[in-house]
Order: structure tokens, then C-alpha cells, then sequence
């Protein structure tokens, strides 16, 4: 199989930089290796779904010049794998009953969950489900952009695959929905990084295959802060299209000449295709954004 990358915003909010730097990047790097490029809408909390907003990101992209192959998916309706893959972890016994309160987790001095529940019998009353891994373990695995990387499981702890409401959890539903959709790179934002190890033991614990990952740098505020509400997270201006492309590569390290700030979209798409380096992105986590919105 050739290569298969994806996009996969949820529908709480309108496009913003953070989230086209992701877009982009994934978009590019499927692009350059003549990939195909899908998008996954990731709707399943459905109290937190925006209605309307999952249009509006598709328009926002098409604007923009991304064109995805095949049609789009949602995660909301895609319940019964998940289920299929819960119940494949309940088989093997690597999943319990988690009945820990947000408040109770907040009160720990643990900054991986401690296992409290592990070894408790069930009680009654809505629980969350929770993956069992091995504390001693170390998963290794070799990041596109970032490196070789290391997590001790045990400074992780053990991950929510489905909570107490009963949703499925992003971390067995984008394990799943890679391995159906046949997904082999998945290139994503830096602060998922820490998500992978799980991602690559549920894997295992699914027989599912592992895609190949690169972290794209997350953009932040100039103090170094994760983007806040402010005017550098707004959404992206679709009737600036171009210049949000070019802010998008500059915070990709990918600066296009002074020529291109006033091209339409497909002109700078074209650009940073023939020009995409992933070497440009070695080693770096954060980009800060600039002092306004795209």
C-alpha cells in the first residue's frame, strides 16, 4: 500500500492557525510522497459538536486549496467498531472500571493516573473503561520530525478509552479509524506526541498495523503558552487565503518568497509542494504565532 495520510479536526470550533499548521503539513507531506489524503471528521462528543461547524471547516479547507480524496468520514458513525475493539480489550482483560471522580484525579499528587481502580472489584454507578499497561515497559519508536523517542508506560499510566458517559475515548478511536481507513502516516501536531505509546500499544493489543508518525511543531502564544483565546487563534480568513497559507509555512519553516504574499491559494499550494523539507522541522515542537490571525 502507497502512502495514506489524514486530517482529522473536530467540529467544536472553526478552522484556526493551530489547526491549519496541521493541516497543512499532513497535507503536504501526503502530497509530496503522491499519497492520498483523507479527512476524518472527529464528531463523537456530540454536546461539544458545533452545528454547522463541520461544513464550515470543509468549505474553509476547499477555500484554502486542500482537496481530499474519497468521501468524509465521521467518527459518529463508526460506533460499532469501537464496540468491536472494546470488547476485543475486554477479552484479554486489559481494560477495568475506572470510578475516579475529575475532582479525585485533580487531589492526587500523581501525575499519571495511579491505578486506584486496578485492582478493585466493580462497583455500581457509571464508570469510565480504562486501558492496563505495563509500568515497567518503555515504548520506543522513531518520530519523522522529532526523533527517537522514549516513554516509561508507568509515567503515563493507564489511558480512558471510554468515559463515563459511555463515549468512546480519542485514543481507541483514532487507533481504530487509522487501521480501517488503511492510514500509514499519520502526521499531526507536537502536543500528541505523548498520545502515540498508548496509540501504539493498543495497536498491539488489537493486532492492528502502526502507521508511520511525524509531530509537526504546535503554534503557541509569544510567551510560550499553549494558543489561547486571543487575536493569533481566530478563524482563518478564508477571503485571505493565500496570506494564511504563507503564515501557516512560515511557522512550518518553510518561508515563501516575498513574491508569493499576494498569489492566490493554489499558486502558494504548488510553492510549498515543490519545496517541502520535513529536515526543516527536525527537533521542534513549537512555533510562536504571529502578532495577528490569518
Amino acid at each position: 500500500m502507497g502512502y495514506v495520510g489524514r486530517f482529522a479536526p473536530s467540529p467544536t470550533g472553526p478552522l484556526h492557525l493551530g489547526s491549519l499548521v496541521a493541516a497543512l503539513g499532513s497535507f503536504l507531506d501526503a502530497r509530496q510522497h503522491r499519497g492520498r489524503w483523507l479527512l476524518r471528521i472527529e464528531d463523537l462528543d456530540a454536546a461539544r459538536v458545533r452545528p454547522g461547524c463541520a461544513d464550515q471547516i470543509q468549505h474553509t479547507l476547499e477555500d484554502l486549496g486542500f482537496l481530499w480524496d474519497g468521501a468524509v468520514e465521521y467518527q459518529s458513525r463508526r460506533r460499532a467498531l469501537y464496540d468491536e475493539a472494546l470488547q476485543a480489550l475486554e477479552r484479554r482483560a486489559l481494560t477495568y472500571a475506572c470510578h475516579c471522580t475529575r475532582r479525585t484525579l485533580a487531589e492526587s499528587d500523581e501525575r499519571a493516573y495511579p491505578g486506584t481502580c486496578r485492582d478493585r472489584p466493580r462497583a455500581r454507578g457509571a464508570a469510565a473503561l480504562r486501558f492496563r499497561v505495563d509500568d515497567a515497559e518503555t515504548v520506543h519508536f522513531t518520530d519523522r520530525f522529532q526523533g527517537p523517542s522514549s516513554f516509561v508506560m508507568g509515567a503515563l499510566g493507564d489511558v480512558i478509552v471510554r468515559r463515563r458517559d459511555a463515549i468512546v475515548a480519542y485514543q481507541l478511536a483514532v487507533v481504530v479509524d487509522d487501521a480501517q481507513q488503511g492510514v500509514t502516516d499519520v502526521v499531526r501536531g507536537a502536543d500528541l506526541l505523548p498520545s502515540t505509546p498508548w496509540q501504539l500499544l493498543l495497536q498491539r493489543a488489537l493486532a492492528l498495523p502502526t502507521p508511520r508518525y511525524g509531530h509537526l511543531p504546535i503554534v503557541v502564544e509569544p510567551d510560550g503558552a499553549k494558543l489561547a483565546k486571543s487575536r493569533r487563534s481566530l478563524p482563518v480568513n478564508a477571503s485571505r487565503a493565500g496570506r494564511a497559507l504563507i503564515e501557516a509555512l512560515q511557522l512550518l519553516r518553510h518561508p515563501p518568497p516575498p513574491d508569493l504574499w499576494d498569489e492566490k491559494p493554489e499558486v502558494v499550494i504548488t510553492w510549498a509542494l515543490n519545496h517541502w523539507n520535513p529536515a526543516n522541522l527536525e527537533r521542534v515542537q513549537k512555533a510562536t504565532a504571529p502578532a495577528y490571525a490569518p
